[in-house]
């Protein structure tokens, strides 16, 4: 329709210009019609290929697996975040991007061979039936656990809310055996975490952008400021370290919780009409008060799309060290009941003030490395997009990753002390073992500066 009108527009203006229109036309249908044909014969040839592979192959293939095969081969030559789900792993992706399903409320995780309890989640089944972090899961009702795949286990113990599943717990150095028999409800995954730092600073992590997320961080500031009333709550740390990202509505709504005004993030697919920018809405949650990122070289997507706007806006300041550099878009595209769905890349991000992420990072205002055991030296650090094979080239120098670690003890961990220093305008000696290179403090805020001073886990839910 869009031709037809065109040659219209050029028929009323004259016999030249509706000329020119209907040649442009039919050149540009002779193209296609030639794009189409060399199409339709390379299909042919897929077409001729999966037929001698079914007739003549030495075992009889599975045709199911052969198509899945062939659409991953296609997928996974666009770059490495196009995918295919087959119905299941859409179901797991669903499941985990709402945060929400029916199990029993523990973190598990596989150790040699064995499913171990991580934690049990506050105020859940497990936790009020008293499994206990450490705890070996060696049945679930009554079939052995051995030679079960960690999903595969996690399957059995999730379920619809109100059924029961019985467990068989090993504890302690004994191995002492008893069963407990749980009944499954609603667990919502926590992906935000938040406590006081001593007396007057708000943290914040967040492990995964979820469908609770925003939620979770309105929450949390809330909570502060009525447990830290006025000028007692000196800032808020922000920890986006080795977050993998998640949905973009919720990296948005997250930067809204600190910000009142202005573009958060914007992205453009193949044609410019696909060009989307989404802004503020009126509200600072955070009423104005300090703000520290951290991000490291596992932070990607969605928290790079929260630290670059809050750096562009000079809202925050960015501690740590560079992020993962994965500037894209995807869009989940189901296919139909029990077809699973695609995951496309469909668009590139932008921070608000025009900076492509892609295969280069968030770059820190303040750069703090962690001090890495000697047994994890050289294993700790992410190569980021730029390592991917086949990942979008952004034309310009591409940056590699950087490190992952984060201590697990808080009083080892420089980057936060870091964060608390500036927040609380301490200034600690060179040699100081938390020394985190800030010779005089200087704190975003509305309208601050948050240059620096002059000087997306192995472990699941059930």
């Amino acid at each position: 329709m869009r031709k037809i009108s065109i040659l219209l527009v050029g028929a009323v203006l004259g016999a030249s210009t509706a000329l020119i229109g209907t040649q442009t036309w039919f050149t540009s249908g002779t193209v296609a019609r030639a794009d189409s044909a060399e199409t339709y014969r390379s299909l042919n040839l897929f077409g001729d290929v999966f037929e001698k592979i079914r007739s003549d192959y030495v075992e009889k293939p599975d045709d199911k697996k052969l198509i899945e095969a062939a659409i991953n081969g296609m997928l996974g030559s666009l770059d490495p975040h196009s995918s295919y789900m087959d119905a299941k792993s859409f179901n797991d992706m669903q499941v985990q991007t709402r945060g929400e399903f029916g199990g029993l409320g523990i973190e598990v995780t596989e150790d040699n061979g064995l499913i171990k309890v991580v934690t049990p989640i506050d105020d859940t089944p497990a936790s009020r039936a008293g499994i206990l972090s450490g705890d070996i899961i060696s049945a679930i009702d009554g079939e052995d656990v051995d030679g079960m795949t960690l999903n595969q286990a996690v399957d059995k113990m999730r379920g619809a809310p109100d059924t029961t599943v019985t467990l068989k717990i090993l504890r302690g150095p004994k191995k002492e055996a008893r069963d407990i028999k749980l009944t499954r409800a609603i667990i919502q995954i926590k992906s935000v975490r938040s406590h006081q730092e001593g007396d007057d600073i708000g943290y914040i992590r967040i492990t995964q952008f979820n469908e609770q997320t925003a939620d979770g961080v309105r929450d949390a500031i809330l909570k502060f400021q009525s447990e830290m009333p006025g000028d007692k709550l000196k800032g808020y740390i922000l920890d986006l370290r080795n977050n993998p990202g998640g949905l973009l509505d919720q990296s948005i709504a997250v930067v809204n919780a600190f910000i009142d005004h202005g573009e958060i993030v914007s992205t453009r697919g193949r044609n410019a009409d696909e060009t989307m920018r989404y802004n503020a809405r009126p509200g600072d949650l955070s009423k104005g008060k300090p703000l520290v990122v951290l991000i490291n070289g596992g932070s990607a997507s969605a928290s790079e799309i929260v630290a670059g706007a809050l750096q562009d806006h000079k809202r925050a300041t960015i501690i740590g060290t560079r992020s993962f550099g994965k500037g894209s878009v995807q869009t989940i595209i189901p296919l139909g009941p029990d077809n699973g769905a695609l995951r496309l890349t469909t668009a590139r991000y932008y921070t608000p003030s025009g900076r492509s992420i892609q295969a280069q990072g968030i770059e820190p205002d303040i750069e703090v490395a962690e001090d890495v055991p000697a047994d994890l030296v050289d294993k700790d650090d992410i190569k980021g997009e730029a390592s991917l094979k086949g990942h979008l080239l952004n034309g310009k120098v591409e940056e590699h990753g950087s490190q992952a670690y984060v201590p697990p003890d808080p009083k080892n961990d420089k980057q936060l002390i870091a964060a608390e220093d500036l927040l609380r305008g301490v200034t600690r000696a060179a040699n100081t073992p938390s020394n985190s290179a800030i010779p005089t403090p200087t704190v975003a805020g509305p309208g601050g500066n948050a240059a620096p001073p002059d000087s997306d886990d192995n472990s699941k839910t059930p």
